[in-house]
């Protein structure tokens, strides 16, 4: 009688240890999750600094466009103006 009391007691542990086992690996797929929710994270901070730079930048480049615009009027309309006094010179007939 203590030999079947004694596996009793082995068997009634094997859905313990199973169910060890399982948690231990729950365990350490929660702690793989958090890595990588911790490196997610930090990707994402990355990337948004990266989008406001490129913003940034964006800025900056249209600024510099409307600039170059308003110059190459200004060019034209100078180019213009000296155009017609070259004109008016040469009517003079100096």
């Amino acid at each position: 009688m203590a030999k079947s009391a004694v596996a009793t007691r082995l068997v009634d542990f094997e859905p313990i240890d199973r169910l060890e086992e399982k948690v231990k690996m729950l365990v350490g797929m929660v702690d793989r999750l958090r890595a990588e929710h911790a490196r997610s994270a930090e990707a994402n901070a990355t990337l948004t600094r990266e989008i406001e730079a490129m913003r940034s930048r964006m800025s900056d480049a249209e600024d510099t466009a409307v600039e170059l615009t308003t110059l190459r009027e200004e060019r034209d309309l100078i180019k213009s103006r000296v155009g017609d006094m070259l004109q008016q010179i040469e009517s003079l007939n100096l």
